[in-house]
């Protein structure tokens, strides 16, 4: 049915959409964030980059790719598995409306 993942993230990402779904996701998941320390993890990770930098030029874009790969992998699973069980949960009852 779908020829890649890429094709398949595109459904999901349109159902959720239309749906209104994906901005309370987002939601949910800055709550959780902040509920569980990431942020402020983050917060200080980011400072701690920029301050290891003090003479070179450091711009958001360079701080960005800097601190994703961190950020991702900080996001605690039960946070992961959550989140994914609210989006098939979604996208099971949208298929059944």
């Amino acid at each position: 049915m779908f020829q890649d993942k890429n094709s398949l993230h595109s459904v999901i990402d349109q159902k959720l959409i239309r749906s209104g779904e994906k901005d309370r996701l987002k939601e949910y998941l800055r709550q959780r964030l902040i509920e569980c320390g990431w942020r402020d993890q983050m917060k200080a990770y980011a400072k701690q980059v920029i301050t290891s930098r003090p003479h070179e030029q450091l711009n958001v874009d360079d701080l960005i790719q800097e601190i994703t790969p961190k950020g991702r992998a900080m996001v605690p699973e039960n946070v992961k598995a959550d989140l994914l069980l609210r989006i098939q949960k979604t996208l099971q009852e949208q298929d059944v409306s």
